[in-house]
């Protein structure tokens, strides 16, 4: 009993983590515009509208966080085996991935707007200054909660991976929750502005993103701000559900059927989740439904 109260307790804890984690991970992207539509960023300056809004999406979230989080993971879990304190460790190599993060921004940053001199984007070496620093803030938060999320399960919990491999494992559902959730808030809410809401993105529209302020050109500081009130938030939920159900049943359930009662209820809960899921989108329909254009 002691040891199923123990587990609750970190499951808890880890979905805690996990829900910060995401929320860092989808503020941190959509300053970056790794997220969709970063195609739409790029695409900008050859439709005519230059912008200074950071883009280093050279690839998406769910490689570049598993990446990282199985990078720290690996020097953390090399300090841990000379004897070095865990916290000490996870530092470590949270920093170190952090370094990695941040000079993966600023050469896909200076790459990506370099080969669209000809249509006349500059490189805003101020925008370099600011953005990245943001973002490896936020990606620092992002990898060292996700770190100790998979340093709780492989010491506490008792879970068979390495560290390393847990790394891989989080790391990637880390930047698949966070691409999936956060997203749709920064990419046609927010770039998207200056159209109706509903409207989606007209052909005649593309490129057309939201460049100007109140005073002056907006940068990728303002969609952090944004992510910070919906995306980022609803993306934290998210990871943390995922984290939180994920070890909660496990440790429950583990025991029944030979393993097979943490299987069975782990697809129950993906079943119910299906429902709710179905009831929301209908009822948004219902009481939304498509967008029309005004008489």
């Amino acid at each position: 009993m002691q040891e199923i109260i123990i587990g609750i307790g970190v499951t808890a804890l880890a979905g805690a983590l996990a829900a910060v984690a995401g929320a860092a991970e989808d503020t941190e992207s959509n300053i970056g515009s790794q997220g969709d539509p970063n195609s739409q960023v790029q695409l900008a300056p050859q439709m005519g509208y230059t912008h200074r809004i950071y883009n280093k999406a050279v690839s998406g979230e769910p490689p570049a966080y598993t990446l990282w989080v199985t990078l720290a993971c690996g020097v953390a879990w090399a300090f841990l085996m000379l004897g070095v304190n865990a916290i000490l460790a996870i530092i470590f190599g949270t920093v170190l991935a952090t370094f990695v993060q941040g000079v993966y921004a600023t050469t896909a940053y200076l790459g990506r707007t370099a080969s669209l001199s000809k249509f006349g984007q500059p490189v805003f070496i101020d925008v370099v200054k600011s953005v990245t620093t943001v973002t490896m803030a936020h990606a620092f938060v992002a990898i060292f909660a996700t770190v100790t999320v998979c340093y709780l399960m492989m010491t506490v919990i008792g879970h068979p991976f390495a560290l390393p491999l847990l790394g891989i494992v989080w790391g990637l559902a880390l930047g698949a929750a966070g691409s999936a959730t956060g997203n749709p808030y920064y990419g046609k809410e927010r770039q998207y502005q200056n159209q109706k809401f509903g409207a989606g993105v007209p052909i005649s529209a593309s490129g057309n993103i939201v460049r100007y302020a109140e005073a002056g050109q907006r940068s990728s500081i303002d969609n952090g701000f944004f992510t910070a009130k919906f995306g980022g938030p609803a993306s934290g939920i998210c990871f943390g559900l995922i984290v939180f159900f994920e070890l909660w049943r496990t440790i429950i359930f583990e025991d029944f059927l030979a393993g097979w009662g943490a299987v069975i209820v782990g697809a129950l809960i993906i079943v119910v989740f299906m429902i709710i899921d179905r009831y929301v989108e209908v009822w948004a329909r219902k009481n939304y439904g498509p967008y029309t254009v005004e008489a």
